[in-house]
């Protein structure tokens, strides 16, 4: 019998730890109790910023999409409505990181970037809401809540990534 040997840089392990916590902060945000469904901080696209800039944009698309699965199966809703809800708004929030990846650095940073990936991720969402699931115009009544959700989330996001991401939040190395 052989066996197979999967070879794996540091570089894979580093992002299996950040989708982990990607994984780990989204388990925390289902704990929060949201006053209107659907309506959540994104905690995990902290994590997804993060790997953007650390690692590039191939790297935060395998980090947010894992994520999505791995917490689809872990609260049941593979394949259900809720995944594909996910699966829209973490789809469309990474093709508008790809987009802003060209965007001068000097003007849009971290904050700029998590609010445009909010308002795609929403955005994302309300149409397969529309398409799929509740085709009514009525829906149209929740855009402005869920555009202030949007960009306040969206701005607290970048500022703590951008925290993460400052030299003085690096960890001290401790000479040996």
């Amino acid at each position: 019998m052989s066996t197979i040997k999967l070879e794996t840089s540091t570089e894979d392990h580093h992002l299996a730890r950040m989708a982990a916590a990607a994984f780990g902060l989204s388990v925390l945000e289902a704990a929060i109790p949201s006053p209107l469904p659907g309506v959540k901080p994104g905690l995990a696209n902290i994590v997804t910023l993060i790997v953007l800039t650390r690692y590039g944009w191939r790297a935060a698309a395998w980090v947010s999409l894992l994520r999505v699965i791995a917490g689809s199966l872990l609260f049941g809703n593979f394949l259900a409505p809720g995944f594909f809800l996910s699966l829209s708004g973490a789809v469309c929030s990474l093709l508008v990181l790809a987009a802003s990846r060209h965007l001068p650095h000097r003007v849009f940073g971290p904050v700029s970037q998590s609010i445009l990936a909010a308002f795609a991720h929403i955005s994302g969402q309300m149409v397969v809401v529309y398409v799929w699931l509740i085709p009514h115009a009525g829906l149209a009544w929740l855009l402005p809540i869920f555009a202030a959700a949007a960009l306040l989330f969206g701005t607290v996001n970048g500022i703590i990534a951008t925290r993460f991401l400052s030299p003085d939040s690096a960890p001290a190395t401790h000479p040996t």
